[in-house]
């Protein structure tokens, strides 16, 4: 039998607006609200990345990271 999701971790997190309209896109097209598509993810993230394409697109954004906060 599978387990129950059980959410039972509400973190306060600041997202762009850009970054919450895809996340909701994302959710509502896997049929999940936006805290079970966040848990989906994280369980499975080494199945759903491809990390040489992760690590280059988070150097990106770290190096805008200060141009953007303006």
């Amino acid at each position: 039998m599978p387990k129950r999701l059980r959410l039972t971790r509400r973190p306060n997190i600041a997202m762009t607006e850009d970054g919450y309209r895809k996340l909701r896109a994302l959710a509502t097209e896997a049929g999940l609200d936006e805290g079970e598509f966040l848990s989906f993810m994280f369980e499975n993230w080494a199945s759903v990345i491809n990390e040489e394409k992760f690590i280059a697109r988070i150097r990106i954004f770290n190096s805008e990271l200060d141009e953007r906060k303006r």
